[in-house]
């Protein structure tokens, strides 16, 4: 199977992070694409599409929701997860973190499968005049490395489960085979 991961950030931490969801997925047997929205990547045939963005101020980067509104119509018809990262604490850790609104609202048009809110990174250095002075008191490491493997496990779980869905014989039958009729169950 194959997973575009598509991501977008400011100062690195989004990056490390589908970094992360990248690994996860070839720890699972799954081939990998991964690329910053930023250099307008195509999607390709892939079996699931993987998309992320840095929150700031409760919003993806631009270049993250430039690159969904463009790959709207094909995102309708690809599975689709998407993922935030951004608080700067532990908030993220349970795993229950609503998207943020303008997220949710991309999530929305194109039918996303799921959305997970990691915890962010921010470097004590980071560039940027607003950066540098949340650094001062928010600097850290709150991405869950377990958590990322436990979500891309899912998402493969998830991937899987409509092929292994047995058919169901419905009882009746086809007046033009006289075959038992069958059903998928999804």
């Amino acid at each position: 199977m194959k997973a575009l991961i598509v991501y977008g950030t400011r100062n690195g931490g989004t990056a490390g992070l589908a970094y992360m969801i990248a690994t996860a997925f070839q720890r699972e047997g799954w081939q990998v694409q991964i690329a910053d929205a930023a250099d307008s990547p195509g999607i390709g045939d892939v079996d699931v599409v993987v998309v992320g963005g840095g929150l700031y101020v409760g919003r993806w980067v631009p270049s993250v929701r430039q690159w969904v509104r463009h790959h709207r119509a094909t995102l309708k018809i690809v599975p689709v997860w998407f993922f935030s990262s951004g608080p700067l604490d532990d908030s993220a850790a349970a795993g229950d973190l609503a998207p943020a609104p303008s997220v949710a609202k991309l999530a929305r048009e194109v039918e996303v499968a799921g959305h997970m809110t990691f915890g962010g990174y921010l470097d004590k250095a980071p560039r940027g005049f607003l950066a540098r002075q949340m650094a001062r008191r928010y600097a850290g490491d709150w991405r869950e490395p377990k958590q990322v493997e436990e979500w891309v496990r899912l998402i493969c779980r998830e991937m899987v489960l409509p092929s292994t869905i047995p058919t169901q014989r419905t009882g009746r039958t086809e007046a033009s085979t006289g075959r038992t009729a069958e059903t998928r169950l999804n």
